[in-house]
């Protein structure tokens, strides 16, 4: 079956199809007296601060994805650096055993170099945990959101140390 090439539709023909929209010749705002009315204004106000807003944060949005992508790379980098200093260091000891080994016997040698790891990792974990212990709750963070409580209507305020939420029960003893 051979088919016959169709003539083009009105509709396929290039060209508008639909009446285009008439550019209007007044202020869409203006009131019958042609200033525009209060309620337009603030319309039209909120409309282009919305814009704005929403412009500053697509731009925040952008700066911000550029450098978490260089910050995600760089920490690669430094954590590709810190595995080949681990392997390094292995390479390290076994040095330091072999040259203990030239006073002591080999046994001894490498059981210095234990020690003295043991001795390096027993600080760190010492350091670490007096780092921790000496962390301290974000006061000016938790005094922040105590004072929200007193600029938000309708919140019930804390009494005799107990926390009220809409859907747990209250905690005492705190």
């Amino acid at each position: 079956m051979i088919r016959r090439k169709q003539r083009p539709h009105a509709s396929s023909r290039p060209g508008p199809t639909a009446p285009a929209p008439a550019i209007p010749l007044s202020d869409p705002n203006a009131g019958p007296s042609g200033d525009p009315t209060i309620g337009n204004l603030v319309k039209d106000a909120t409309a282009q601060a919305s814009t704005l807003f929403r412009g500053e944060i697509a731009l925040a949005k952008a700066e911000l994805t550029r450098e978490a992508k260089k910050a995600g790379a760089g920490t690669g980098l430094l954590i590709a650096a810190g595995v080949m200093l681990l392997y390094t260091s292995l390479f390290f000891f076994i040095f330091l055993g072999a040259l203990l080994m030239i006073w002591l016997p080999g046994w001894a040698a490498f059981g210095i170099v234990f020690l003295l790891l043991l001795i390096i990792t027993l600080a760190a974990a010492v350091i670490g945990y007096l780092v921790f212990r000496r962390m301290r709750a974000p006061s000016k963070t938790i005094d922040s959101v105590s004072a929200l409580r007193d600029v938000i209507p309708g919140q019930p305020a804390l009494d005799d140390g107990g926390a009220r939420h809409p859907q747990l029960p209250p905690v005492r003893g705190l």
